[in-house]
């Protein structure tokens, strides 16, 4: 196989141990794995995927080529690929990956290029790069996808505008709206992994420090319940009075970003909007502050406005970029801005993934089966397939619930019965 692009095959042993022991923890994927086998329902069928390339991504690929696809990956993000899975995948399963650690912007670009000139039948999205490259500049391709699936939020949010728009030219299902991933993958997964990127990037202790979390969608719930649980005092950021008044009812602290970049020691993003963390808010921040973004792009921290403000910028550790103020303050951003928790950390637990993914796999199958029948939207995951994938893994974790009797059913299925 020639067409690739990664960093060092010699990494492929190392990346093949991490994948098999991601596969340990993903017990959903893997039945779905076995039935793919049997069944075959990707025959014939091209994909291209636009994933953060990662030991529990690798697990996907491989069940979708269980399937009789003929998958090709590309990165989502410059700062997220595990270069020794990238390297494993090419050599050991012989699927195509265009991916490096830390590639530049002209790089990810061209990787998303040759991933499309796969000419693929269904794309698989974290972010909507890939369905927003065709519209823009590949509308040649559009004939022949029959749909695709979305990952994440932001992802999410961009693919609705474009069907808002009329401009979405096939279907999509949102794999993010699905409750076993939002509710887990969102909350547990970004919440645990967000933590383990910014220790792992400063090796701050987090008890004590006054931590700001910019937004409180699932993402930013997850990490304001692990921050609390560090030690740290919580103060969430928020423009929406619903998930405000949430995050007061959680027991947080809730104020502007104006107010909160006063006296915040850590900040952290996760809205999937642009420049949440500005310019006036870099101009009030304490000396030595700490600041990281865990939303898809990294557009959330006005970056520019910061190198602007700087007389100086120096990288003091790993994913730490220090910006020295004209004032002498002392400003740090983590993983260039990026996704923290893949930047400096592998993301999330694979066991989360587990989920997530076999969300991903089960959804291409149904837009395969179903694309004739579908319009040019976004659906969400069908709830068939979410409690199904929610049975599988409680059978796998060992825990059994109850089952309502013929009566519970009828009595619930009744409008006659009262007090």
């Amino acid at each position: 196989m020639s067409n690739y692009d990664i960093k060092d095959g010699k990494l492929a042993e190392g990346g093949r141990r991490r994948i098999e022991w991601a596969e340990r923890e993903m017990p959903v994927l893997r039945l779905i794995k076995e039935r793919f086998e049997k069944e075959r329902p990707f025959e014939g069928i091209r994909m291209s995927a636009c994933l953060h390339v990662t030991s529990e991504t690798a697990n996907l690929m491989k069940t979708l080529q269980a399937g009789g696809a003929d998958v090709v990956l590309t990165a989502s993000n410059p700062l997220s690929t595990q270069d020794d899975v990238a390297a494993s995948l090419v050599l050991n399963d012989e699927i195509p990956v265009y991916a490096i650690k830390g590639e530049d912007n002209v790089t990810y670009y061209k990787h998303i290029e040759a991933a499309l000139a796969h000419k693929p039948h269904l794309t698989m999205d974290d972010g909507a790069d890939l369905v927003s490259v065709i519209h823009k500049d590949h509308r040649e391709l559009l004939p022949n996808i029959v749909g695709g699936t979305e990952e994440t939020t932001t992802g999410v949010i961009r693919l609705r505008a474009m069907a808002m728009d009329n401009a979405l030219e096939f279907p999509v299902i949102a794999v993010n709206d699905a409750m076993t991933k939002h509710f887990f993958d969102n909350r547990y997964g970004t919440g645990q992994s967000t933590i383990d990127g910014i220790i792992r990037a400063t090796n701050v202790l987090l008890a004590g420090k006054v931590f700001v979390v910019a937004g409180y969608g699932w993402c930013a719930r997850g990490l304001a319940m692990r921050a609390r649980g560090m030690g740290s005092n919580v103060i969430v950021t928020e423009v929406d009075p619903l998930k405000a008044l949430e995050a007061v009812m959680d027991g947080f602290r809730v104020m502007p970003m104006m107010e909160a970049a006063r006296v915040g020691d850590i900040f952290c993003t996760l809205t999937g909007d642009i420049n949440v963390i500005d310019k006036h808010h870099f101009e009030v921040m304490k000396d030595g502050a700490i600041v990281a973004n865990s939303g898809h792009f990294n557009v959330e921290i006005n970056i520019p406005s910061l190198e602007e403000m700087a007389v100086e910028k120096r990288l003091v550790r790993p994913f730490v970029d220090q910006y020295i103020l004209g004032d002498g303050r002392q400003l740090h951003i983590l993983g260039e801005g990026r996704l923290i928790n893949l930047a400096s950390a592998e993301g999330h637990p694979a066991s989360v993934m587990d989920m997530s993914f076999a969300n991903q796999a089960l959804s291409a199958e149904y837009m395969v089966k179903n694309s004739k029948s579908l319009e040019k939207k976004v659906y969400s995951v069908p709830s068939v397939i979410d409690n199904e994938i929610a049975a599988i893994k409680l059978k796998a974790m060992g825990v059994v619930i109850d089952t309502l009797t013929d009566q519970q059913v009828a009595y619930l299925n009744s409008w006659q019965e009262g007090t």
